[in-house]
């Protein structure tokens, strides 16, 4: 998010999605929110956040902008910018002093390539007032150079299988356990013409779960970043992956990770010729049945069931972390009311609404309400059983460039169309190292 895909998050990381967001009890009074001695004396000031798509939901910044009036006084501005514009966007805004979000939130996958030019404030002192050693640990090294700490975790999520537990039934097929059942189950479905893997050939941020599984990496440092998609480990985690797009899936090579819920949701509720697909965790927020009255959709069990993503031997396979950091422009003019913010984020009142709403919070001392959503049944448990197990992409300077370049989609879609996984991953690991060093 990332898409988060996004996302992805992822994280997508994580993904670019652009998701409808779910209904909730109205947000909690702000009785719980701490801020620090020096952010308390600040004036009322008007400060602008900047969040990424509209993966958080109403409630949630309903919250925000009234808890800010409360303790600051002032007025906070969101601005929901789209994933594919984010870091053209932020680029542009961040060194500006008259133009910056105050804070911002990134991709996961992005966080580096802003913290290693200076883009945020140093933030290292409010850790343990923001959570400390309960936060998302992979998250905060993503948002972190050396010792020092520039963004904050934000929210996570994990990739899981979701599917139609009515269609596996009916075609005779039970849920795999191993990668190469997963292949099998899908084949078997598409072959009888019932269902099949819905993954898009250019979501690169679900598909890289091939690679992680076989013991592949994106690139590794030893110094500098080099990219290692032609390893032996990698180049046999795609070829299993195109073998399960070719005779297994039901996406076609163009498709990406912003046409997986337009189409998988139709495709669900259709009972053809999707069955599954591998997505977020708040993928719940648009899979189900449509409720006209509420112009929300409802997860019903009877149809609906989700996994985890076998590993190649059996259990769960690592998946690319959905999710995004958030941090305090280095820029802005405004930096005791920009922690006020931060407090306000990092409360166990917000990190709680998260929760409710179907993100994983950034401080795990509150997941459980996440868990155990009874909205989603075992889907937010599965996820987070995932996100134990899930990746990041590489912490490197010039990642986001990389992601910007589309490099990673480019190489996915050519291996859906059935090109030489060997031959293209040496060009695309070429292609990223130009730009991976920053």
């Amino acid at each position: 998010m990332n898409k988060m895909t996004r996302g992805a998050v992822v994280l997508t990381a994580v993904s670019a999605l652009a998701l409808a967001g779910c209904s909730s009890t109205d947000a909690e009074e702000p009785d719980e929110t701490t801020t620090t001695d020096a952010a308390a004396e600040v004036e009322a000031q008007d400060i602008t956040l900047w969040l990424a798509g509209t993966d958080t939901p109403e409630v949630a910044l309903t919250y925000l902008t009234d808890t800010y009036a409360e303790v600051n006084g002032g007025a906070l501005t969101i601005e929901q910018i789209g994933w594919g514009d984010l870091i053209s966007s932020l680029t542009t805004a961040l060194p500006d002093s008259e133009n910056t979000p105050d804070v911002a939130e990134i991709g996961n996958t992005q966080a580096a390539t802003f913290t290693t030019v200076g883009a945020f404030s140093d933030v290292t002192e409010y850790y343990e007032q923001w959570g400390g050693d309960s936060l998302l640990q992979g998250f905060v090294e993503a948002g972190s150079v050396g010792d020092s700490i520039y963004a904050m975790p934000y929210y996570f999520g994990s990739r899981a299988v979701f599917y139609r537990s009515d269609i596996y039934e009916a075609a005779g097929v039970e849920v795999p356990t191993t990668l190469a059942e997963y292949t099998e189950v899908n084949a078997a479905m598409k072959d009888q013409g019932v269902g099949g893997a819905y993954l898009a050939g250019r979501d690169w941020r679900s598909g890289i779960s091939w690679i992680f599984a076989n013991g592949g990496e994106i690139a590794t440092y030893d110094g500098e970043w080099t990219a290692t998609l032609a390893s032996a480990e990698s180049v046999a985690g795609m070829e299993q992956w195109q073998e399960l797009f070719t005779t297994g899936g039901v996406a076609t090579a163009t498709d990406d990770d912003t046409t997986t819920y337009s189409a998988i949701n139709d495709e669900f509720l259709a009972g053809t010729p999707a069955s599954s697909t591998l997505a977020p965790s708040w993928a719940t927020w648009t899979l189900g049945d449509f409720d006209a009255e509420t112009e929300s959709y409802v997860w019903n069990p009877e149809t609906f069931g989700v996994y985890a993503l076998p590993g190649v031997d059996g259990g769960a396979a690592p998946v690319f972390a959905g999710g995004s950091n958030i941090g305090i422009s280095a820029a802005s003019q405004h930096q005791d009311a920009a922690v006020q913010l931060m407090d306000i984020i990092f409360s166990e009142g917000y990190q709680s609404l998260l929760a409710e709403n179907g993100l994983g919070p950034a401080n795990l001392d509150y997941v459980e309400a996440y868990t155990s959503l009874d909205t989603f049944p075992g889907v937010n448990e599965i996820a987070y059983e995932a996100a134990a197990n899930a990746k990041l992409t590489p912490a490197a300077p010039g990642w986001a460039a990389v992601e910007e370049a589309g490099i990673m989609e480019d190489y996915f879609q050519a291996v859906a169309e059935g090109g030489d996984v060997a031959t293209l991953a040496a060009e695309a690991d070429a292609k990223i190292n130009e730009l991976i060093n920053g």
